[in-house]
């Protein structure tokens, strides 16, 4: 390797060879040796953990890695809100820090060198998939696919790799050859076994994130079961599937009815499955690219572990033709009785408007806001990776900057916000302007956070700390440089403000609306 590449660019490179194509950032006096080449550097943003949300939403959207790179310390610290959302949600991210120059760290002394810290990578062991430390060259060039492919592996996560400031700069050591370690293959016996409690049963597929990469599969094992495909947050848009939660009485009932649950991919967790109170059928079975990292909260009857296509290619030739038994459009079901509700008209009147807005490539990213909720769980997503939604950690400020780094992958993207979530990371308008990206944000403004304050209402409880002091987002906008529309209401004007921005360049819409939280919200779960 010639003497002119630097470790921090040989990072880069190897980052963006196994899919970061853009690689996420924000220099600091560590770090700066990542910004040498103009022509190569990362995209910039305004906060650390902006960095890693962009990456997030370039994974959920590519299901490629996602890379983030940022300075020592409170550079660092800053990223572990949208490090543990990468965690929960199973995302494949690769973080690089910087740390203090290895030429003034003392093994066991912290003596106030700038930023730093008695042992910065365990701010992040609790939540990464695995954590790398290389203190030179070799071991930086040893390290950085071994760390890709620990996060690519399922079931994927996320990685934290640092590196010594002065070492970034150093000259780059040849990296060895490796190879990712192949995928393993479903066991016959497995196979056989779920095969045996799958035929001439009725059954429901669920699909979880790692069903995602196989979507074609599932579709026909699901038509050849007679299927109907009921999914988790992050496997909507799969082929063939209701639309709707599991969370409504309808989804949930039809789940119950059936003989087996056969439970594709994972995500049998506690906000799909309320706190696993959903009613199930007496049996069992999973497919997954891997076992669980932790032990499942229900025992399956029949448990297939491997590579997804050839597991599901099994199933097929194992299992005769099932006449379908499941009723018909249950999203429409779902959506006309919650349209004719008073309490839920407003918003379904959202999810029409969006719904009629988009185009098939737009992807929606939703923040944790009572209008991303609904825009998560009921909203048409035609395509898997059409949706990235921060269920899993629940982290608030999610929706603009992951939108950044969807977008940043393609295509338009819809980020629905709320006032109090949006304000988390209101930098990210530049970050928005500056790139130039496709992304409408959509800020429903309901004067605070609208969850806390149902939350306080149905306690009979008085607000506190619910109502908040919001900017005037138009004028907020334009300080930008950003072109923003005022809608009165949901129904007088969003369909078509949100239309029209989606066919242009970054813009934000924003609309007042106070909406009831949808039954995927768990004060809502129990509800008769």
């Amino acid at each position: 390797m010639a003497t002119d590449v630097t470790v921090a660019r040989q990072l880069l490179d190897a980052m963006r060879r196994h899919g970061a194509r853009t690689v996420f950032g924000l220099p600091g006096v560590h770090n700066l040796a990542f910004w040498r080449d103009p022509g190569d550097a990362p995209v910039v943003v305004r906060h650390e953990q902006a960095a890693v949300y962009a990456a997030d939403g370039w994974a959920r959207r590519t299901g490629r890695l996602g890379a983030a790179v940022v300075t020592t310390g409170p550079g660092a610290a800053n990223t572990v809100a949208a490090f543990g959302e990468a965690a929960a949600a199973g995302s494949p991210v690769l973080l690089v820090a910087s740390e203090i120059p290895e030429a003034l760290r003392r093994p066991g002394r912290l003596r106030g060198v700038l930023h730093e810290s008695r042992d910065q990578a365990a701010l992040f062991a609790p939540l990464a998939k695995a954590v790398f430390r290389p203190r030179n060259p070799a071991e930086v060039a040893s390290a950085v696919d071994a760390a890709v492919a620990t996060a690519l592996r399922e079931p994927r996560g996320p990685v934290y790799l640092d590196v010594p400031a002065d070492v970034l700069g150093e000259a780059a050591a040849p990296r060895p050859e490796t190879a990712m370690a192949p995928e393993p293959l479903p066991d016959d016996a497995d196979l056989d076994a779920a095969a045996t409690l799958l035929r001439g049963a009725r059954v429901v597929l669920w699909a979880g994130q790692a069903a995602v990469g196989a979507a074609a599969g599932v579709a026909a094992l699901a038509e050849r079961l007679g299927a109907p495909v009921v999914t988790s947050y992050q496997a909507r848009g799969m082929p063939g599937a209701l639309g709707v939660p599991p969370h409504e009485p309808e989804v949930a009932e039809l789940i119950e009815a059936a003989d087996v649950l056969l439970a594709v991919g994972g995500d049998l967790d506690g906000m799909n499955t309320r706190n696993w109170t959903m009613p199930r059928p007496e049996r069992l079975v999973t497919v997954e690219p891997a076992a669980p990292a932790d032990p499942p909260e229900w025992d399956a009857d029949a448990a297939v572990a491997g590579r997804m296509d050839r597991a599901l290619a099994g199933l097929l030739a194992r299992i005769p033709k099932h006449p379908e038994w499941a009723p018909g459009d249950l999203r429409k079901q779902v959506l006309d009785r919650l349209r004719t509700d008073p309490a839920t008209a407003e918003a379904v009147a959202l999810l029409d408007a969006v719904d009629a807005a988009r185009t098939p490539d737009t992807m929606l990213v939703c923040d944790m806001a009572v209008g991303g909720y609904w825009v998560g769980g009921y909203a048409s997503v035609p395509a898997p990776r059409g949706l990235a939604y921060p269920v899993g950690w629940g982290t608030l400020g999610f929706g603009l900057p992951a939108a950044l780094g969807a977008a940043a992958a393609g295509g338009p993207v819809l980020a629905v916000c709320g006032d109090g979530g949006l304000a988390m990371g209101l930098g990210e308008l530049a970050t928005l302007v500056q790139e130039r990206l496709p992304v409408t944000v959509l800020v429903i403004d309901d004067g605070g956070y609208g969850m806390l304050r149902y939350d306080q209402d149905r306690a009979g409880a008085p607000h506190a700390g619910v109502d908040l002091v919001t900017p005037d987002f138009i004028a907020l906008a334009a300080a930008f440089g950003l072109p923003a529309t005022d809608v009165p209401a949901i129904e007088d004007g969003l369909s078509a403000a949100l239309g029209g921005a989606l066919r242009g360049g970054p813009h934000l819409v924003r609309v007042p609306a106070r909406l009831l939280p949808p039954r995927t919200t768990s004060p809502r779960w129990h509800e008769g």
